[in-house]
């Protein structure tokens, strides 16, 4: 007898192209978009890891991945995705995976994450488990993403966001989509931190060379703190600790 299916995301299609097409003309009015490497990005089950500088990350994600496969958003702190106004649209188009940040249902989500690639989705995941400072910086990536990869055997796509750290008006956000880094063999403790360490400097590499904005007017620096979460308190300075990497923040 196959096993019961696991509860996962439902794909409701006119809610997910009214949030796609809010996300959009939002961030291609505010701001200039520039995706490089489109034609990388997933047309089958793979797990799409991104660098994180502010909470419209995955609101651009949504603006500029294509219509198919159906896409799924992983790694929000909260357990049920009912707080924030992020996390309640991306729930309300039926696209979030949450989990709990202590680990508490790791086999559930496991096995969650397993149905949705099997189903033939993408999995998108911010990687670092928090935001950063640094335009040019990358915090440890969690094992999350590369256990998740192995275990199903689907590829990594990493896609690096920059240009977010600020967000002032009409400046370019550039989305660099890298080449797909293949996974296969037994997710084991090893295997997981290294193909965790390879996809971390290839991101690395993907965002070298961007330039630290400078601040922008008051309604551009009201706009990036909206819905930031600093687990310091506060915007850190450039070259803090957290910002040059030394915070490993929460795992997934």
């Amino acid at each position: 007898m196959a096993p019961p299916r696991v509860a996962g995301p439902v794909y409701r299609p006119i809610r997910v192209r009214i949030v796609r097409l809010v996300c959009a003309v939002a961030a291609r009015t505010y701001l200039r978009l520039r995706v490089e490497g489109a034609e990388r990005f997933a047309r089958g089950p793979a797990i799409c890891v991104f660098s994180h500088l502010n909470w419209v990350d995955p609101l651009i994600l949504l603006a500029v991945l294509p219509g198919r496969p159906a896409v799924a958003m992983f790694g929000p702190r909260e357990a049920d995705m009912r707080r924030g106004a992020r996390n309640r649209l991306i729930a309300w188009a039926g696209i979030g995976i949450p989990y709990r940040p202590a680990k508490t249902d790791m086999i559930a989500t496991t096995r969650q994450v397993k149905r949705v690639l099997d189903d033939g989705w993408v999995i998108v995941i911010a990687g670092e488990g928090r935001i950063h400072r640094g335009e040019r910086e990358l915090l440890p990536l969690a094992d999350g993403t590369a256990y998740f990869a192995l275990r199903s055997g689907v590829p990594i796509v990493p896609i690096a966001i920059n240009g977010t750290s600020w967000l002032g008006f009409r400046r370019v956000v550039r989305v660099r989509v890298g080449e797909p880094i293949a996974c296969g063999g037994r997710p084991t403790r090893e295997a997981v931190e290294a193909l965790s360490a390879r996809t971390a400097k290839v991101l690395r590499g993907m965002v070298a060379d961007f330039p630290d904005p400078v601040p922008p007017g008051r309604i551009g620096r009201w706009l990036t703190e909206l819905f930031n979460e600093w687990p310091e308190g506060s915007r850190p300075e450039l070259g803090s600790g957290a910002a040059a990497g030394l915070d490993h923040g929460p795992t997934s």
